[in-house]
């Protein structure tokens, strides 16, 4: 015999309350009207609901429209944003980008702060500092929910930091700081998956359930999201593709070193390497920022008559095919994003190149886009990710 259950009033109120709120956070303020058209609700039940939620500070009447009948106008209701702000973290071995937010994810202040190689002693109270004086000045007396992206597997079951390499020690500094905030949720997510989760809530994957984010910059590491779902694996490694064994390395993979992985074929260093081969311009120092600067300048001399950026482009996209190919033939996502510092500068050409030589090497069919969420695309899904939780724990 199977048992109906039926929701109890406060249920039902919760379910409409957060009903309500999620329209007015994705299509602004409204008034009770456009609420019972868009929600099914009654007159009787908006009403309420309109009431409670002013009551708890999370709705606001922001004015008055004009409706075409007799009597007083129409009041508009809206979120109230400040009713609880959030502050998202990208961080890196040279320093940390962040913003602070408020509670529909709109950014209201930002900074960088570099950190010299190693790190000072003080370095992460300088950047909770930052943090803290950036929140004060735009009337945020506590931040609800941080979230933070850095490179590291980040344990499902602990929520730890895992390094795969050498991180300075002020990363596990600043996390430790930021725990210490009173009344302040800390999130912490690998810097790559919150890239895929901007691409696909509002870049080059908002139409697909399924993808991976091929991040191509100092390092190379891939978000793979499956029907609609972030997948992070058994320990938090899924997407660290920089240890794939793949023919043209030096050598192999080690489980302390991806040199000898696809890093060593499509990492920045690499692709400075290759651009030089090429007679292209590249910066000595290999990194990230070396690397965007090569890519554009062979976009630049795809005109010239027998310039070397075709050739490099080429190459470049073979060996990125190599391991969007093993990704492929393993998960069958339909569909690959290029994003990262090289993905990026590469855009639509580089992706192209790629989807055709990636159609020679599997049998899959494969789209390859270029990602749209832009360089601040891991602070973007952390802003995202802080949101989430926040209208989570706020919305009921």
């Amino acid at each position: 015999m199977t048992t109906v259950r039926t929701a109890t009033p406060s249920t039902a109120r919760a379910i409409n309350d957060r009903l309500a709120l999620n329209l007015l956070l994705e299509q602004g303020p409204l008034t009770a009207t456009e609420l019972r058209d868009l929600t099914g609700l009654s007159r009787p039940t908006v009403a309420d609901l309109l009431d409670r939620l002013q009551r708890t500070g999370l709705v606001a009447v922001v004015g008055e429209r004009g409706e075409q009948r007799r009597g007083p106008n129409a009041r508009v209701y809206a979120l109230v944003a400040s009713r609880a702000h959030l502050a998202a973290f990208d961080v890196r071995s040279g320093g940390v980008s962040l913003v602070v937010a408020d509670l529909a994810g709109r950014t209201l202040a930002s900074a960088e702060v570099p950190v010299d190689d190693g790190g000072a002693p003080d370095a992460a109270d300088r950047i909770v500092g930052t943090l803290l004086d950036l929140a004060r000045g735009v009337g945020a007396e506590r931040l609800h929910t941080v979230a933070v992206g850095a490179p590291g597997l980040v344990d499902p079951a602990t929520g730890r930091l895992q390094s795969t390499g050498a991180l300075p020690a002020w990363h596990g500094d600043l996390l430790a700081a930021l725990r210490e905030l009173p009344g302040t949720e800390v999130i912490l997510e690998n810097e790559v998956n919150l890239a895929g989760r901007a691409e696909y809530r509002v870049g080059a994957a908002r139409d697909r359930d399924t993808f991976v984010l091929m991040w191509l910059g100092h390092s190379v590491g891939a978000a793979v999201v499956l029907d609609g779902r972030l997948r992070r694996g058994f320990s938090g490694g899924t997407g660290e593709i920089c240890f794939l064994p793949v023919p043209g390395t030096v050598g192999l993979p080690s489980a302390a070193s991806c040199e000898g992985g696809f890093h060593g074929l499509v990492g920045s260093a690499a692709v400075c390497e290759l651009a030089r081969a090429h007679g292209l311009p590249a910066a000595p120092a290999g990194d990230a920022a070396a690397a965007e600067a090569a890519v554009r300048a062979a976009l630049d001399d795809l005109d010239a008559v027998d310039g070397p950026g075709r050739a490099f482009l080429d190459e470049l996209a073979e060996r990125i095919a190599l391991g969007a190919a093993s990704v492929c033939v393993v998960l069958d996502p339909g569909c690959v994003v290029l994003g990262g510092e090289i993905g990026r500068a590469g855009g639509p050409e580089l992706a192209s190149r790629v989807e055709c030589r990636l159609a020679e090497l599997s049998p899959l069919r494969t789209e390859v886009r270029a990602g749209t969420a832009g360089g601040g695309a891991v602070l973007a899904g952390a802003v995202l990710t802080a949101g989430d939780a926040a209208r989570r724990d706020l919305f009921g």
